[in-house]
């Protein structure tokens, strides 16, 4: 018979399929994107762009360590449900303090955010006692520990809380990268960091759900909200149309195949990476969102500049991230992404467009990547051997 420790971690026979509370655990999210494209827009700033990546890499990276949590422990163990259920609650009050995280609740943003990664950690340390896997939980408790410092410093202390969080936010990202390192019990192995491919590219699959499924609420209730003139019309079935774009960008070929990508690579490498470029990507589809219901609302104001960057900058950031993603997986660069990220900044220059013609430049751009997306795989699978 297993001993208990052992019986928290996930075994080769788990399912692969995203249990019913990490799909649960996801919903929080849903209000999270929609409350950070509300905050970018509330202040289309370089600062408030800054402001809001702050906040959005944090919500983030709640979700890519609860994944991993997911990952390596048993979903179907009620003590795994039970933090999977309170991972979603933080999750839920971290979005409930994003309107006004920077302001009068950031001690509830990074109690939350603090709740969700010491707590786990905790436990987790004290169920796999006299466990080998005991010392990664312990490692990663230390480095979440140690953030958790500048975390709830800046909740206090609300003329530092910016670089305190971005001190924070360094700590939490480097250490997976670096294996965790700590004073007398070295840094995690390689073999510790194993994922299994199938269920993580399933998890990713999911939350860029998530994230479109924000870029279509928005514009559905901006364009509910609109007198329904051909202009507005117009707009938002660009809108539509740049949404089911991406989410064809993502998931061929690179999105397809980055289950058997991650079972054979260095987990250290690919699997950390994955989550950094993800990020990416999910902030371009809020950056997306924002630009969305700017272009259906004003569909025909020219000279905007700031409403021109942010249209624009949502499917350059998310594009972006697709090429690296791209270029983790296979090695190269897919040099008409890049030409088309070329042109999405040249289109910025372009003086006095309408915003529904800034709409159409990207979705243009993206619509030409993704039938040379599919022109490719189609030469591939024609000359592959049978």
């Amino acid at each position: 018979m297993a001993s208990r420790p052992e019986r928290l971690l996930r075994g080769g026979d788990s399912p692969l399929s995203a249990s019913f509370l990490e799909l649960f655990f996801d919903l929080a999210f849903v209000l999270a994107l929609s409350q950070l494209a509300a905050h970018l827009l509330h202040d289309l700033s370089v600062a408030g762009a800054l402001r809001t990546a702050v906040l959005l890499t944090g919500v983030w990276w709640i979700w890519v360590t609860t994944t991993w949590f997911a990952d390596w422990y048993d979903p179907e163990s009620p003590a795994v449900r039970g933090l999977l259920v309170g991972a979603a609650l933080g999750s839920l009050l971290a979005g409930v303090a994003i309107p006004q995280a920077l302001d009068g609740r950031g001690l509830l943003f990074a109690g939350a955010y603090v709740f969700v990664h010491v707590g786990r950690g905790a436990f987790t340390v004290l169920a796999l006692r006299g466990h080998p896997r005991q010392s990664r939980a312990l490692r990663i408790l230390c480095w979440f520990s140690v953030s958790a410092v500048p975390w709830l410093a800046g909740g206090f202390l609300p003329e530092w809380r910016v670089p305190l969080w971005l001190l924070a936010l360094a700590v939490d990202l480097t250490g997976p990268r670096l294996g965790w390192p700590t004073p007398r019990m070295g840094r995690t192995r390689p073999q510790e960091l194993r994922l299994a491919g199938e269920h993580f590219a399933e998890r990713y699959q999911q939350i860029m759900i998530i994230a479109l499924g924000e870029l279509v609420l928005v514009a559905g209730i901006s364009y509910a909200g609109t007198d329904l003139a051909l202009a507005q019309t117009a707009a938002f079935l660009l809108v539509f149309a740049t949404g089911v774009l991406i989410g064809l960008l993502y998931v061929t070929p690179a999105g397809q195949r980055l289950g058997p990508a991650i079972e054979r690579a260095d987990p250290s490498r690919l699997g950390v990476t994955t989550g950094y470029l993800h990020l990416v990507m999910v902030a371009g589809l809020v950056v997306t969102a924002v630009g969305a219901e700017l272009s259906i609302a004003h569909p025909l104001r020219a000279g905007d500049r700031t409403a021109v960057l942010v249209i624009l900058s949502g499917p350059t950031l998310f594009l972006a991230g697709r090429i690296l993603f791209s270029a983790a997986i296979h090695r190269r660069l897919s040099w008409p992404r890049v030409a088309a990220l070329f042109v999405l900044i040249g289109a910025a220059a372009v003086p006095r467009l309408p915003l529904l013609a800034v709409s159409a430049v990207a979705t243009g751009v993206v619509l030409v990547v993704v039938v040379l997306d599919h022109a490719g795989i189609r030469s591939y699978r024609h000359i592959q051997p049978r």
